[in-house]
């Protein structure tokens, strides 16, 4: 019988980080949807919103870990306590991620270090360590969260903008590096979802309309699941021969 693309991830174990709310959040959900063991990197252990006993839900195994993404002791810490516990780590998606609004040239010192920490920094060393596992494994997959502002310009988000750009540069380096491991590292790159950390903004009327303008083809802002589906599609065996390759989901806005 002729061998067909398979979306499953039964038997896989994944790793989100930034997972209590937001895209962290639909992407656990998703893959634990999708078959997957899901631990939850968590800059606050102490409260997961909720998102392990919504993996539990779905019958999947849920593992919250603690790990601040400015902090490289729990990053390495968080990846070795997953093996630790389950054996193995085959996905890992770098959600972790903040957007300070500022114009370029009122930004102050501490705000740039804090976004390239956590944007940048941060998820370099979860690849690291999550690559150092992979490598004994022969196998694994990489997720990385870059952004459209990778690719255009948005005024008063310099600094977000170029970690992003970084971030997308950054999954094409690995990918060369690491493809002779048999590990994939792609990435994805949303426009504006509907998520609490974009509720102040789309919630301001003239905003709203701006953005769902420049959102060319489909003229709406997204939500978290349309990019959860792409993580996972990444994430499964169907997407075997995809590498350093970031996937916008812009809604159409960079079409133009």
């Amino acid at each position: 019988m002729e061998s067909l693309p398979s979306f499953r991830l039964d038997g896989q174990i994944a790793l989100v980080t930034g997972a209590a709310r937001g895209l962290g959040r639909a992407i656990a959900l998703a893959l634990a949807e999708a078959g997957a063991t899901v631990a939850l990197g968590l800059r606050d252990i102490a409260n997961d919103s909720g998102v392990a006993a919504e993996v539990e839900a779905r019958g999947q195994r849920a593992l919250p870990v603690q790990m601040d993404m400015r902090d490289l002791e729990q990053i390495r810490s968080g990846v070795d306590e997953v093996v630790r516990r389950f054996g193995r780590l085959d996905i890992l998606v770098n959600n972790t991620g903040i957007a300070p609004t500022n114009l370029a040239l009122d930004v102050r010192e501490e705000d740039f270090d804090r976004t390239l920490a956590i944007n940048l920094k941060g998820t370099f060393f979860a690849c690291q360590a999550a690559g150092r596992v992979m490598m004994k494994q022969k196998s694994g997959r990489i997720i990385n969260m870059s952004s459209q502002a990778g690719f255009v310009a948005l005024p008063t988000e310099s600094v977000y903008c170029m970690t992003k750009a970084g971030i997308a540069h950054l999954t094409k380096c690995l990918a060369i590096e690491w493809g002779k491991y048999n590990i994939n590292v792609n990435a994805v790159a949303p426009t504006f979802i509907h998520t609490p950390g974009t509720e102040p903004v789309l919630s301001q009327p003239e905003f709203n309309a701006e953005v769902v303008e420049k959102i060319a083809a489909l003229h709406r802002i997204g939500e978290p699941p349309e990019v959860a589906g792409a993580v996972v599609f990444l994430a499964s065996p169907a997407a075997s021969l995809i590498t350093g390759h970031t996937m916008i989901i812009d809604g159409g806005w960079t079409a133009i």
